[in-house]
């Protein structure tokens, strides 16, 4: 069952979705090793939030991202770059006070040993963030709110501003939420577990990896997962290279008082109660792992978006991730949306089968011409 897209407003003059979050300056190492071993470094940008943004506005849609940079060269980096997108940043906030966080990153996958991080984003504009001083009336004028665990770990204000908005209010869009644990990001304890499952269980559509909810919550497989999780109306657990499993269905939790419209849980995801969606992972030569997350999240809100099955929902996240995998950073243009369409619609044989590389999103390749073994 495939559902109506998300929302009702005229899709020509609404946003699709808007993105809060930090967006930081990434400095990427010119070559492998420690960061004490590696000589020089790239910059570029880095930010989950802002990373979904450019990623649907790369795909055709209209996004906006919400954020606070400083009022220094590093936020001007940052609000240029995004918008270069075609991501509308009208809403971005300077801080005359706090600086733009950067980081600096090692060249191997975040899941290894071997990764380093050197964050420099404490007292950041970004963590200053609250109630009082984000723009409402832009982060409730899309279709789809998204958020993420990143943002409650900033800062206090940063937790009251995602629990105020993840409250049930009169218009409330659909809110996607990715759950994003960081554990270096929280100030001890185990509270970091109890807020990011709080805030997930008060959300529309969550986005969770079936590691990080052991990690994070001690609950191991998928349907534990969405035993903990029975409110939203779509949980998307991440399984890493076994693909993806989606809940969806009508649950009891709260809603947004908005029904019919984007934040109505029947209204907006289309399935029936209680179903249960596996889709395999693709076959990736990968490049880098680093922003596959972020892609995966902006490929299943577009798919959500256009009102697509879940099947393809899922198959358009497992493309977009595939995308980022075969580039050596955080964002790439995403392949053509016929493109991805004729590859999303392969039976499961075809599907099995394929394997990307890197530039197997050039327009010009039909599903036949995509390497397979």
């Amino acid at each position: 069952m495939s559902g109506p897209a998300a929302g009702t407003a005229d899709a020509a003059t609404t946003t699709d979705v808007v993105c809060l979050g930090e967006s930081m300056v990434t400095f990427l190492p010119s070559q492998p090793g420690r960061l004490a071993d590696v000589p020089s470094f790239g910059r570029g940008i880095g930010g989950a939030e802002s990373n979904v943004a450019c990623a649907l506005a790369a795909a055709g849609h209209r996004a906006a991202w919400v954020g606070r940079v400083g009022a220094d060269g590093f936020g001007d980096h940052l609000v240029e770059t995004i918008a270069s997108y075609g991501v509308d940043t009208s809403a971005v906030r300077r801080d005359p006070v706090r600086p733009t966080g950067i980081y600096f990153r090692t060249a191997t996958d975040r899941g290894t040993d071997t990764h380093e991080v050197a964050y420099y984003r404490a007292g950041s504009a970004a963590s200053a963030m609250s109630p009082d001083n984000v723009p409402y009336e832009d982060l409730l004028a899309g279709r789809i709110l998204h958020l993420s665990g990143i943002t409650a770990a900033l800062s206090a204000d940063c937790l009251a501003l995602l629990r105020d908005l993840t409250a049930v209010r009169p218009g409330r869009p659909l809110v996607s939420f990715d759950v994003n644990h960081r554990p270096h990001l929280w100030r001890g304890g185990d509270a970091d577990a109890s807020v990011l499952l709080e805030l997930a269980r008060r959300c529309d559509l969550v986005f969770v990896g079936e590691d990080e909810a052991e990690e994070a919550w001690g609950i191991v497989g998928a349907e534990a997962i969405r035993a903990a999780l029975p409110e939203p109306a779509v949980v998307v657990v991440k399984r890493g290279s076994a693909g993806a499993t989606v809940f969806s269905g009508l649950r009891p939790g709260p809603r947004s008082s908005n029904a019919g419209g984007a934040g109505d849980a029947a209204g907006v995801a289309g399935f029936d109660p209680d179903t249960v969606t596996l889709v395999p992972a693709l076959r990736v030569d990968v490049v880098a792992a680093v922003g596959a997350g972020d892609a995966f999240a902006a490929g299943f809100l577009s798919a959500t978006l256009r009102g697509l099955p879940v099947r393809e929902r899922v198959r358009h996240g497992h493309l977009m991730a595939a995308a980022v995998l075969t580039v050596p950073g955080d964002l790439t243009d995403p392949p053509a949306r016929d493109h991805a369409d004729r590859l999303a619609a392969l039976d499961d044989d075809a599907w099995g089968r394929l394997r990307l590389g890197p530039g197997w999103t050039a327009a010009d390749r039909a599903p036949e011409e995509v390497r397979t073994p």
